[in-house]
């Protein structure tokens, strides 16, 4: 069943909400309160409606909520000041008051009649295009699933290098983990030409991978392999699939590129297990703000260095859960001087053992940035870009902020949506920053409240939204956020922490921010 109201469509089977034929960024929990209020338009809904419904039933408070709320209305529109779609009714509940329209959807891909498209999908890029589906982990074991995500991992990573090739990022692909899904959807979706999806079985010493690559414009299969070798031997049949993969899709690679590009395998497995560990902790981390995740990263990179100490990839890592320590108040670490110089120290370590290795790059320019030394951080993300033209990080986008170039940094988080629609959240919320800083406070809400909405405990989202609701007026949604700035750091003030921890190039830049935290009401000193 499609919801129509105003020039929105709700399809909450596809989980979709598009305005006309653009699909609109959702955060998938604010896509649940909004679908559950649309479904129950007829009655007002209560908030313990809502946590029963969309929290099954966990506790939530009213901070959270109202995020959520403010969320939804933000997606389609509307504002808690106009309430237009989505009202308040205090010590009631909320309501959908909008008028809906309701619509089947059509059986097939095509509007019945109509001869149009019934799901909109990225344009086809001029060049191949490629999505590698999370690998299926059918060794029977669900402690595997790490070693099966890692083995797809550097296969992403690997035909990344290719310039000629625009492969969807990680994040985005493995919204099909786990999932039955038609290779052709998956093509529309992602506005890609081929998938390439596989197997990994793990039994003792021994591995066997199996991959198929796909046209997704027919179905047919273009190529399949298996490979069933000793565990030391993976990193080879990485590289085979690469070099047996790209040839299919860009046809004049030439066999020096191809050698220059392929990552090199660590001397050791053990450092490779420890590291794949590590990265899922990461990834984890970037969406709870946990420090037990960070801290368990953290121990995993130190355990795969411990097995090989020149292992490159582990270092940038590493020197990652330093830096967030440092950035996010965590533990001990937070605001230390020597935190901020191990995580330099670790960067440049990844950069020398590995030059070629765009994420070290980035890393060492994340770092560089909040030493204040912007010409130095922005050349490190072009030269990790020169190595990997298909390479975007939020990471730049943040250097570009501090540097004095939002629209750039707005580029740069556009391009990264394109190659991963399932962006991070401080993707989103450093769009959502550089749209503040170019007083273009509207964008600003949007993409800041979708990423409070995925990363609740991110401080630094939760200021700049903070800021830009009171840029907007919008001064009770301010003061929300500020209180939530000062739940998460209660000694949070402008003239300490803030100023602490916003490496402006220019002056004008960083009172433009503080101007909008006085606003919001968060404490000066």
């Amino acid at each position: 069943m499609l919801y129509l109201f105003e020039d929105y469509a709700l399809d909450p089977d596809r989980r979709e909400l598009r305005r006309g034929a653009a699909l609109v960024s959702i955060e998938p929990r604010v896509f649940d309160l909004l679908a559950y209020l649309v479904e129950n338009r007829e009655r007002v809904v209560s908030k313990d409606d809502l946590i029963g419904a969309v929290w099954d039933g966990r506790i939530v408070s009213d901070s959270a909520l109202t995020t959520r709320l403010n969320a939804a209305r933000t997606a389609i529109g509307d504002s808690g000041q106009e309430q237009r779609l989505i009202k308040t009714l205090p010590r009631k509940g909320v309501r959908f008051v909008g008028a809906v329209r309701e619509q089947q959807r059509p059986s097939s891909a095509m509007d019945a009649g109509s001869g149009k498209l019934s799901r909109m999908s990225p344009a086809l890029p001029d060049k191949p295009s490629i999505v590698v589906l999370p690998f299926a982990n059918v060794s029977g074991d669900p402690e595997q699933e790490y070693f099966a995500d890692g083995i797809t991992d550097d296969i992403i990573t690997e035909l990344s290098r290719f310039s000629e090739l625009l492969v969807i990022a990680r994040n985005s692909s493995f919204q099909y983990k786990g999932k039955s899904v038609d290779v052709r959807q998956v093509g529309r979706d992602l506005g890609v030409l081929y998938v390439l999806e596989g197997s990994v079985r793990r039994a003792g010493d021994r591995v066997r991978i199996g991959a198929q690559l796909v046209d997704a414009a027919s179905g047919a299969h273009r190529w399949a392999e298996r490979y069933d070798r000793k565990l030391e031997d993976t990193f080879a049949i990485q590289d085979e699939l690469v070099r047996t993969i790209a040839p299919v899709l860009v046809a004049h690679l030439n066999k020096a590129e191809v050698e220059r590009t392929l990552l090199k395998a660590p001397s050791t497995w053990q450092a490779y297990d420890f590291y794949l560990r590590g990265s899922e902790a990461v990834r984890a981390y970037l969406s709870s703000y946990d420090a037990a995740e960070l801290h368990e990263a953290r121990s995993f990179f130190v355990r795969a260095l411990s097995a090989d100490p020149h292992y490159a990839r582990a270092y940038p890592d590493l020197s990652f859960t330093h830096f967030t320590a440092w950035f996010n108040h965590l533990d001990s670490d937070f605001r230390k001087p020597e935190t901020l110089d191990e995580a330099n120290r670790l960067a440049r370590k990844a950069v020398q053992l590995d030059p070629n290795l765009p994420r070290a790059r980035a890393q060492l320019g994340m770092v560089l940035t909040f030493m204040r030394r912007h010409d130095e951080a922005i050349a490190e993300f072009e030269r990790a870009q020169a190595l990997n033209p298909n390479f975007n990080d939020w990471r730049f986008a943040s250097t570009l902020v501090y540097a004095g170039d939002a629209a750039r940094a707005i580029n740069v988080a556009d391009a990264l949506v394109r190659l991963d629609p399932f962006y991070l959240p401080l993707a989103a919320g450093f769009r959502g920053f550089a749209n503040y800083m170019l007083k273009r406070y509207q964008p600003a809400v949007v993409a800041l409240v979708e990423a409070a909405g995925r990363a609740p405990r991110q401080r630094h989202i939760r200021q700049w939204l903070a800021a830009t609701y009171a840029e907007l007026g919008q001064l009770e949604a301010a003061r929300g956020e500020a209180a939530a700035v000062l739940q998460i750091e209660p000694g949070f003030t402008i003239k300490g922490t803030a100023m602490n921890f916003s490496p402006f190039r220019r002056i004008d830049d960083a009172e433009h921010l503080f101007e909008g935290l006085r606003k919001a009401g968060l404490p000066e000193q």
